[in-house]
This record gives C-alpha cells, sequence and structure tokens, in this order.
C-alpha cells in the first residue's frame, strides 16, 4: 500500500471539499481522490480507513454510494476472502451520463412550467424557454461528445 504523502492527503482533501460542493459528503470525495492516486490501485476497507483516517462505517456507506452511482467498483480476487475497491471501469463515462440525465431532467422541468403558463405571458415565459431551449440543446449535444471521445479512445 502506498504511504500517503502531505501532497497526496491535501490533494485527497480538495477532491473531498470539491465533493462537498455539489452536496456530497466530504468523505465520499476523499475516497474517490484516494483511489485516484493510491498504489495499488484498489484497496481494502482497512487500507482505505487508515489512508483517509474515517470509520469503517463511514467507508462502507460512501462505498455503496460511490458503486451506486458508479465511480468506484468492488473486485474480489480468486484465494481472498476481503474485498477490494477501486476505481469504477467506466466511472467518469457513467457520470457524464448521470449528467445528460440530468440534463434530462431539467429540460423537462422547464417544459412543465411552460405549460402552466399563458402563451400571453411573453416575459414569464422568456426565462423558462431559454432554461428549456439549453437543456434541449445539451440534451442532444452530449450523447455526441461522449460518443466523440469513445472513439477517441479507440484510436488510440
Amino acid at each position: 500500500m502506498t504511504v500517503p504523502d502531505e501532497q497526496l492527503l491535501h490533494y485527497v482533501e480538495d477532491f473531498g471539499l470539491y465533493f462537498e460542493q455539489f452536496g456530497l459528503a466530504r468523505t465520499a470525495g476523499r475516497m474517490l481522490g484516494w483511489l485516484l492516486v493510491c498504489d495499488p490501485p484498489h484497496q481494502t476497507m482497512d487500507e482505505l480507513v487508515e489512508a483517509l483516517q474515517v470509520s469503517k462505517s463511514s467507508i462502507s456507506t460512501m462505498s455503496r454510494l460511490l458503486i451506486h452511482i458508479g465511480l468506484v467498483s468492488k473486485v474480489s480476487f480468486p484465494g481472498e476472502r476481503k474485498d477490494y475497491y477501486r476505481v469504477g471501469e467506466y466511472a467518469w463515462i457513467q457520470g457524464w451520463e448521470t449528467k445528460n440525465n440530468q440534463t434530462n431532467q431539467m429540460k423537462q422541468m422547464a417544459a412543465r412550467g411552460l405549460a402552466l403558463l399563458p402563451e400571453e405571458a411573453t416575459e414569464r415565459r422568456e426565462r423558462l424557454q431559454e432554461m428549456y431551449d439549453l437543456y434541449a440543446f445539451l440534451e442532444a449535444e452530449l450523447p455526441k461528445l461522449t460518443q466523440r471521445w469513445l472513439e477517441s479512445r479507440q484510436k488510440s
């Protein structure tokens, strides 16, 4: 296991603070940050507890969350009884697809608001129409970007 140095620990802490800005638990961000830089790239719960200086229950809870959203995978190895955690194989694509789903939900919220307002309420509708137009555009374009990125990865 990699012994965390001071700079890595600061990086991991910054990752946690970044996650916290979006309403996620700091420990989830710290766990993901550590899994991005640790050696070996898979860690047991005990190794995560030691590196991050948090409780087993916290790691257990955050690992379930990170697995659920597709950023972390639980793996096992033949002949070993322990589970290991690592950054998911398609973590960034799954995170991006989650963002795409949020885009669709925002577009639907704008459409719902537009349906509630009378046609003649032009000024009131403009705010929602701009929101709808942006999210409709993103909903159409983000999958194309994802596809282009996947194609570029296959070429390299």
